[in-house]
């Protein structure tokens, strides 16, 4: 264990994070690209020399570090790789290799970046966009409504299966990012669109959402394909352009929405926390350009100030 090399312990840390975390291949694979970025930087070095000393001139190689879309590495993607290597460090740890410990290793401070949202008249010109009188343009709406009201990634949202929605309760199970289970809670209007879309529809396919477009949208059984994360991204687009919004629009800005919707209409950081799946609170807190006003609001109006 003594002197346990870096790549043997890289190796039991990622069967450990699959068998005992029961992190997700997603995340066992980045887990292994920003580790193999250490391998490649250091060699395969014994444990006990990862110091204080090399992890700074690693950081200095990966800030350096380009991309096929930069002349360097941001700072939010070295930090991922030193989450790893935190991890990595705890897992050492935990087996009694002897390393440093994981708390010496501090993040580089990033700027919080600015969420892009939709008002509501904008997310009506949205809404207003599909052709409801095709299947896809059914199916189209029903996305779209489906996820302003639900919160839902996009991952989430293509991975429905028609069975997993309950349209008369208005809720159902997802499992998110860590595995994790949560419940997701819809509007009546957004049901209201998805039984338009199934009651359209004349196949009998599991998936919620299909493709009815382009030359792979059947499988060799003649079942339609279901969408993908990239098909939902780009019709997003297409829908926004067609509205006339100038902001870059996406998934992903649609649960920023939905959750500033939620915070403007009162709900608390935790409970948007817990609509969203987000592990830390800290991630929510992104949402301060929500939260922050408000405060000022309800301080203004309920805090009695002498005069």
């Amino acid at each position: 264990m003594k002197h346990m090399r870096f790549a043997k312990a890289k190796t039991d840390f990622l069967e450990y994070l699959e068998i005992e975390q029961n992190r997700s291949q997603k995340t066992i694979a980045n887990y292994d690209h920003y580790l193999t970025r250490l391998l490649d930087f250091a060699g395969d070095i014994h444990i006990s020399d990862i110091d204080a000393e090399m992890i700074r001139k690693w950081r200095l190689w990966l800030n350096r570090l380009g991309t096929n879309v930069s002349d360097e590495l941001g700072k939010t993607t070295q930090n991922y790789h030193l989450i790893a290597l935190r991890s990595f460090l705890k897992f050492c740890a935990k087996r009694d290799i002897p390393a440093l410990p994981a708390d010496k290793i501090e993040l580089a401070k990033t700027v919080r970046k600015q969420v892009t949202f939709l008002n509501e008249e904008e997310l009506n010109n949205l809404f207003a966009q599909p052709e409801i009188t095709s299947v896809a343009g059914l199916r189209d709406r029903a996305i779209l409504e489906l996820l302003f009201s639900s919160g839902l990634r996009v991952s989430e949202l293509v991975g429905l299966d028609r069975d997993h929605v309950n349209l008369k309760r208005r809720e159902f199970m997802v499992r998110g990012k860590g595995q994790k289970d949560r419940p997701i809670f819809i509007s009546q209007q957004a049901a209201y669109w998805i039984q338009q879309y199934l009651d359209k529809r004349t196949d009998t396919t599991r998936p919620l959402f299909m493709r009815y477009s382009g030359t792979k949208k059947v499988d060799l059984t003649g079942n339609f394909h279901r969408l993908t994360v990239r098909s939902v991204q780009r019709l997003v687009a297409h829908y926004a352009l067609m509205a006339g919004i100038t902001k870059h629009v996406s998934p992903h800005t649609l649960r920023h929405s939905f959750a500033t919707d939620l915070l403007m209409n009162g709900a608390d950081l935790r409970s948007v926390q817990a609509m969203l799946g987000h592990s830390n609170i800290a991630t929510t807190q992104i949402y301060t350009h929500v939260t922050d006003p408000h405060l000022k609001a309800v301080h203004e109006k309920f805090h009695d100030t002498h005069q």
